[in-house]
């Protein structure tokens, strides 16, 4: 962050408010503690009071909070609900008070539901087919609705899957990583011809910033590379990035509902001038090394991740 976005936005201040559930982690952000125009603020988006402090310091609120591992959304509904939802109406209320210039709204390209050929647009039907998927979409709209009511400037980015350094090993290309490092299995679900869209997350974040600046008001914009990969793709991907022998694969009992296929149509932030520019080859094989290199990281998470989710991930991989 700091090598790009000061340098674009020098004197910016920036406000990060985290919670720090099961998924946070004050590591990913160590380096940027000791800039003056950072602070951090730990609380709930869903408490109201806290909420109400910090949002008349800023201009832009980009919320980015969300419970957001889907097979925790099918054992845990309410918990999506709670933060994906009414976290959003608390961060929106407390915007409209303050007379926040920008809303964005991080959404995911799981609220359009499967799509089998083609690829989604941003006017296309919601149909979000997990408890997940279903908060998101939830608060995509209610985002919207602070358009059209309050005439709150609201952008949302629907994005693919991103990947990248520094995410939480639960997701699906670390949790492969590490558990291949660990010598364990890597549990893939059903077939694992479930295809899924790629970005890397400093093109994502790449992408929000444009539309903070060019993002027209009330609109979603999808965010996506075009790159599409089976699990079975990735998961061969990592195996051979690390020499690891193909046997490492668990095949698991597919999860209810999953999605067959995503992918996201980008012409419409294309044509402000934003285009994914990390090349996902490079930037897996980067990442992957990147969590090869920096086992001080993910081993205290993973250790963390298995006391929390204890009994989730059975012998087979799956509860």
């Amino acid at each position: 962050m700091q090598e790009w976005f000061w340098k674009k936005n020098p004197g910016a201040k920036v406000i990060v408010l985290d919670k720090l559930t099961y998924a946070g982690n004050l590591d990913n952000i160590k380096d940027l503690r000791s800039n003056k125009n950072f602070e951090f603020v730990k609380g709930d988006i869903c408490d109201s009071k806290i909420v109400s402090r910090v949002v008349p310091k800023v201009d832009v609120i980009i919320n980015f909070a969300a419970e957001s591992a889907v097979d925790r959304s099918i054992q845990s509904p309410d918990d999506f609900i709670k933060t994906d939802i009414f976290g959003a109406f608390t961060l929106l209320e407390a915007a409209r008070k303050s007379d926040i210039k920008t809303f964005v709204q991080i959404s995911t390209d799981e609220v359009y539901g499967e799509i089998i050929e083609g690829a989604f647009k941003e006017g296309d039907s919601l149909m979000p087919r997990s408890p997940y998927a279903a908060s998101k979409a939830g608060a995509d709209r209610l985002a919207y609705s602070y358009f059209t009511t309050y005439g709150m400037r609201t952008i949302i980015t629907r994005s693919c899957n991103n990947y990248g350094p520094f995410a939480f090993p639960e997701k699906m290309l670390p949790l492969f990583v590490t558990n291949i490092l660990e010598g364990k299995n890597i549990p893939v679900y059903g077939s694992g011809k479930n295809s899924r869209e790629y970005v890397h997350v400093t093109d994502h974040c790449k992408a929000i910033e444009l539309l903070i600046g060019k993002g027209r008001n009330g609109e979603a914009y999808n965010v996506g590379s075009g790159v599409e990969k089976t699990i079975l793709e990735m998961a061969d991907l990592i195996i051979s990035e690390l020499k690891a022998s193909r046997n490492v694969i668990a095949f698991v009992t597919d999860r209810p509902g999953h999605d067959k296929r995503y992918a996201v149509d980008t012409s419409k932030i294309n044509s402000l001038g934003w285009k994914p520019v990390i090349d996902f080859e490079k930037g897996a094989r980067e990442t992957i090394k990147w969590y090869v290199e920096h086992p001080e990281y993910w081993k205290p998470l993973k250790a963390k991740l298995e006391q929390f989710s204890k009994g989730f991930w059975g012998k087979e991989g799956k509860k």
